[in-house]
């Protein structure tokens, strides 16, 4: 199988909302209701939206490929676009999303690896990123990588407040292992 990473642009727009709605509901829907969803989709998810944040000069998007179909997608934020102030010399993984059909394949950790690379190329210090406290599966798949809790924060899905784990790496080890090389 052959794996493919692309950059997103506006013309992607139909296509980046689909793989959206389909693999946050996939990971979602079994733990939050029906309402809630489908309020969080419909805002989060929205063409406009969307456009929106492809037009940010701090966003980025990129699709995976396995072979020609797409797998899933990363989206990272640098600046003034990241959900929280965490620094201009942090990178922000807000979504990292793979389809079902695709997990436990190593296509998560090939985005990881692009939001890594990107944040070692722009010599920011730290990557960090927010999982809902309930994601057992990403946090252990983020503590592999080398993550680790360093705060917490607010999340809504519709009207219901859930709890995110700020998680963090720092990058200073990786470069140094890279110098070694």
């Amino acid at each position: 199988m052959t794996i493919t990473i692309e950059k997103c642009t506006i013309k992607d727009l139909g296509l980046l909302q689909e793989i959206s709605i389909k693999t946050f509901n996939e990971t979602f829907k079994d733990q939050n209701s029906p309402e809630n969803m489908k309020a969080y989709l419909d805002k989060a998810f929205h063409l406009n939206q969307l456009e929106k944040e492809l037009s940010n000069i701090f966003s980025e998007f990129y699709f995976i490929y396995a072979g020609r179909e797409i797998a899933g997608y990363l989206k990272i934020n640098t600046q003034h676009a990241q959900s929280e102030a965490m620094g201009d010399d942090c990178l922000e993984i807000e979504r990292i999303y793979i389809k079902q059909s695709f997990h436990k394949q190593g296509l998560g950790k090939y985005l990881m690896n692009q939001a890594v690379e990107i944040a070692l190329e722009r010599n920011l210090r730290k990557i960090w990123l927010g999982v809902w406290e309930k994601n057992e599966n990403a946090i252990t798949f983020y503590n592999k990588m080398g993550f680790v809790q360093t705060g917490t924060h607010a999340f809504y899905m519709g009207d219901e407040e859930q709890i995110d784990l700020i998680m963090t790496h720092t990058l200073s080890e990786i470069r140094r292992r890279a110098l070694l090389q």
